[in-house]
């Protein structure tokens, strides 16, 4: 049961009606209160509560005023017993629902396979489906919906076996044997299976890993596997089947049955076809990039170079310099004439004209001899294997022009034939015209071939990257219409009504024209005071708005002694051990199932082998150092579990599992009531780059990745997520509200400047959330009017008042399909807002978000500006955040914190088990701090700023280092034994 409720929530599910009302007799006190729960909640979840503690607070508050019954009471209700059993009885008896049987099972699992599971693949979704049909057959919803769900799936699956090979020709099938077949070099020497080759990652981008997935590309596409070969089936089943080949060698996948092999191997071979497809058009996107900017780079150093060697220029400019800042405020003819006279500016001038005014075109030589020597060489090869395509017929001439560039690529010619006319306007930017094209003697324009390509590539570039241009038979790159929901049209009054948003395109205008009018109101009253804290139009020229520093805040004075107290009573405690007494608390080890159909494995030893690979990879050890904990635990049994047992969906739901139990075990009286408010920011781990994810970080220097955290204001973090550090911030930020699949509801998300953006206010907006950004260029902000001509409605507001919203394009394109998409997860963020950014000016649907996001931007600047709590919570908020990173150092600190596997699989691996093994210090330290706590000696000495700054992320006690033990055995003694 989820712990935060609203009013209007506990109303509809938790209301005693009056025939309800009646069932509880003449029952009272615990008894009483425990019944009307029991009942209450076995109507809610359609099943009974497994223990006291998961019935939330608010709930038992609810029911407890109803029933006129303490809520304390309900810690003395019994949970075993005959009470219990005779409620259990009679609350069947009035609900009509029976006991879950195992012919329930096998029905249930017969209506998966059937119905539900060609088309749904989201575990939690089919949770909510399977509970909803065993309310609709009157049976209880079993306790391990879990199993039943991997059960459907393995029944599903072996179903998909004997269609799928049906579907392949013998040919096809004896083409994807031959994967599995080494074939011999010289004599006594085999080379790499050719699965090996295709399995391997990108290397880092230039020419050799251009070609080189060039030719896995094709290889692939040899095999000849029909585009449709999956047609009918979810993505995220075809992943779990590679997921299953993945993890095994040729010699077992050799073993398996024809049906079995053949369909594991054409959903690797079919889904690797994707992943190379698009990281070919990633090398594209970066190596046209590489090209500019190396010769940016080149022909700025011999500028400065040539700057250096002039005589006496850089004492004029020093002076010049001097003198200005000596009299800011002078007529120049009267502070710089006197340094330097006008001629020589006048020389100045013209010397820089004759060789700077050629940066430019000095730039384009240097680019078109770097890509005539080196980076042509990928063009044929790479033009053969990608298709492009728009379905915008504003971006056909790009596509039109590649046609005409795949058809003269292996010329030798320098110059188009006068005939082929390749097209310009829409293809070749402004600035290149001038090098691309020549009159000939007969007067016709002519066009340079090699100059042509480069400018061609430039623009397809910038084309890809917002998606107006796509390849077929990619993923991350494909046809963006595949993103959108594909029966919106048909569903549309469901979408809207999922999302709360009214149908009426001039309803929602006309509530964001009054919200929008009801902030500037309220800001102009507040601003008429005059406060001390916010000033507009003090500093440099009109329109500046000024922020005081927040006030410090008291320092917690006894919290150093609450955590020596802690170290006293148990000693320091060691981090695995940490790890393994949440482990055990919470049961998440459960999550890690493995890809293969069965195993063989001591559940004793495969705990310990869990234990050790997540430790090994969330503190950066590696499993190498792990194999000598436990002498029947080698390094290769560590290797085998971690490629059996740990992947990506598998450690979220465990860690998901964690944070569940941590937001159950918290105490209102020493944590407060639950909380709907998140932070999210980026933190940068260097790694090798030897990938394409890697990248150089231009703010914090040096090669690396980014993990961006979403962590709840009391230091809980409920998802993190591993991005390239030209990502956006703000696709992150979104993915994290709406993917974190914990039981905290996001209502107010903070970020800080990075985090945040026009688009990001409006879907926040749309999916139902507050974005709430520490903006740091605050001074420059600016507030945009309702209607044009309001302006003197706010006269202490002028000075930073803005352009009117233009409600037209919101109007026009009032449609939640985008919207839909994010939340229903047909696209992740970070493709579908790849699409909306400043290179797609002239999208419509861009002009529409970004207008509704200045709307709903406006109207957090008046709040922000206006209340210096909500400043405070947003800058408290981050600062979780960061100390929560620097939890991060402590943990993650072996071969100096850098992320050292070349594969992004392993990197994404090792963060989440980082983020498990940090979401298991706090649960330990919560459990270990209400202990404490919990008398009262320690209670009444808290003050309020230590109540303010208590957190579970602390380590004084804590020892991650020296030799490690692990015995299942041994537990920390803790009262809380369980947690549920």
């Amino acid at each position: 049961m989820k712990r935060t409720w609203t009013s209007e929530e506990l109303l509809e599910h938790f209301t005693l009606l009056p025939d309800e009302l009646t069932a509880v007799g003449n029952k009272s006190g615990a008894t009483r209160l425990g019944f009307a729960i029991l009942f209450k909640c076995f109507q809610y979840e359609g099943r009974f509560l497994r223990s006291r503690q998961e019935a939330a607070t608010e709930v038992v508050r609810y029911l407890s005023t109803q029933v006129g019954v303490d809520a304390a009471l309900f810690a003395q209700y019994a949970w075993e017993g005959r009470t219990i059993e005779t409620h259990r009885a009679q609350i069947r008896e009035i609900t009509k629902v029976r006991e879950f049987r195992r012919a329930d099972e096998e029905a249930l699992l017969n209506w998966l396979c059937a119905d539900i599971l060609p088309h749904e693949q989201h575990p939690e979704r089919l949770r909510e489906l399977i509970s909803a049909e065993c309310r609709t057959r009157g049976i209880d919803v079993p306790d391990d919906i879990t199993t039943l769900v991997e059960m459907g799936f393995a029944s599903y699956e072996t179903h998909i076996y004997t269609v799928v090979a049906a579907r392949l020709t013998p040919e096809m099938q004896d083409r994807l044997d031959v994967l599995l077949v080494s074939v011999p070099v010289t004599e006594g020497e085999e080379e790499e299976l050719p699965l090996n080759l295709l399995r391997l990652d990108p290397g880092p981008v230039g020419v050799e890993s251009a070609l080189s997935e060039i030719a896995k590309l094709r290889s692939l596409r040899a095999i000849g596997l029909p585009p449709d070969l999956f047609q009918g089936y979810a993505p995220k089943l075809v992943e779990r089947l590679r997921r299953r080949i993945a993890a095994e060698s040729p010699s077992h996948i050799r073993q398996h049955p024809q049906a079995i092999r053949m369909t594991l191997l054409a959903a690797l071979v079919f889904l690797r076809t994707q992943e190379v497809t698009d990281a070919l058009v990633t090398l594209l996107i970066q190596i046209v990039h590489r090209i500019g900017k190396r010769a940016e780079h080149r022909v700025e150093a011999a500028y400065i170079n040539d700057l250096k060697r002039v005589a006496g220029k850089t004492r004029i400019l020093y002076r010049i310099a001097d003198a200005v800042l000596e009299h800011p405020d002078e007529p120049v003819r009267d502070v710089v004439f006197p340094v330097a006279n006008e001629q020589t500016l006048r020389d100045l001038v013209a010397e820089y004209k004759a060789q700077g005014g050629a940066y430019r075109q000095k730039v384009q030589e240097v680019m078109r001899s770097s890509y005539r020597n080196h980076y042509r060489q990928i063009l044929p090869a790479l033009l053969e294997v990608l298709d492009f395509h728009s379905n915008n017929t504003a971006y056909q001439p790009v596509v039109e022009a590649l046609a005409v560039v795949r058809e003269y690529v292996s010329s030798r010619v320098a110059w188009y034939p006068v005939e082929v006319s390749p097209p310009l306007e829409g293809v070749v930017p402004a600035s290149w015209e001038n090098i691309i094209t020549e009159k000939d003697s007969a007067g016709e324009t002519r066009v340079n071939r090699l100059t042509y390509e480069l400018s061609v590539l430039q623009t397809l570039r910038e084309r890809v990257r917002s998606k107006e241009i796509w390849v077929s038979g990619a993923a991350q790159f494909r046809n963006p219409e595949d993103d959108l929901p594909r029966d919106f049209d048909q569903h549309r009054a469901t979408y809207y009504t999922d999302l709360n948003l009214p149908l009426s395109a001039d309803d929602f205008v006309a509530s964001l024209k009054t919200q929008l009018t009801a902030a500037l109101t309220s800001f102009e009253r507040f601003m008429a005071k005059k406060p001390s804290d916010v000033a507009i139009g003090t500093k440099r020229g009109k329109g500046w708005i000024t922020l005081s520093p927040l006030p410090k805040q008291a320092e917690p004075k006894h919290l150093p002694r609450l955590k020596t107290e802690i170290l006293r009573r148990w000693g320091v405690i060691g981090l695995l051990d940490m790890l393994k007494e949440s482990a055990m608390l919470t049961r998440c080890l459960d999550c890690l199932q493995s890809t293969s159909s069965r195993e063989a494995i001591d559940p004793d030893v495969l705990q310990k082998r869990l234990l050790l690979c997540m430790y090994g990879m969330g503190t950066n050890m590696g499993l190498k150092r792990m194999a000598g904990v436990d002498p029947n635990i080698t390094a290769e049994d560590l290797r085998y579990t971690r490629r059996r047992y740990l992947h990506k969906e598998h450690m979220r739901a465990a860690i998901s599992q964690v944070v569940n139990a941590l937001l159950r075990a918290r105490l209102e009286s020493i944590w407060g009531t639950a909380t709907s408010t998140c932070a999210s920011d980026s933190k940068k781990f260097r790694a090798v780059d030897q990938n394409l994810l890697t990248q150089w970080h231009a703010r914090y220097r040096g090669p690396g990745v980014l993990v961006y955290w979403h962590v709840e204001r009391r230091s809980v973090c409920i998802y993190s997520q591993l991005k390239s550090c030209t990502s956006s911030e703000v696709a992150a930020m979104l993915e994290g509200v709406l993917r974190h699949c914990t039981d905290m509801t996001i209502k107010h998300q903070m970020t800080d400047s990075h985090g945040q953006s026009e688009i990001g206010f409006a879907f926040s907006h749309l999916l139902g959330f507050r974005l709430l950004p520490r903006l740091k260029p605050m001074h420059s902000q600016r507030l945009a009017l309702v209607e044009a001509g309001t302006q003197d409605s706010y006269p202490h507001l002028k000075e930073v008042l803005g352009k009117p919203i233009n409600w037209e394009p919101i109007t026009q394109q009032y449609d939640v399909k985008y919207t839909a998409a994010l939340k229903t997860g047909t696209a992740d963020a970070d493709a579908l807002l790849r699409r909306f950014t400043r290179s797609n000016l002239q999208h419509p649907t861009y002009q529409g978000l970004q207008e509704l996001g200045r709307v709903i931007k406006t109207i957090f600047l008046c709040d922000y500006l206006s209340s210096q709590q909500l400043r405070q919570d947003i800058q408290e908020a981050l600062n979780v955040i960061e100390q929560w990173n620097s939890v991060n150092g402590f943990i993650f600190s072996a071969r100096g914190g850098e992320l050292l596997s070349n594969r992004p699989e392993d990197q994404e691996m090792a963060i989440l088990c980082l983020h498990l093994i940090q979401v298991s210090l706090a649960l330990i330290n919560t459990l270990l701090l209400q202990e404490v706590l919990a008398e009262e000696k320690w209670k009444n000495a808290m003050k309020q700023e230590d109540w303010r700054g208590l957190t579970p992320l602390f380590y004084q006690h804590v020892n991650p280092y020296g030799r490690f033990t692990l015995d299942l055995n041994e537990r920390l003694p803790l009262s809380r034994t369980t947690i549920t």
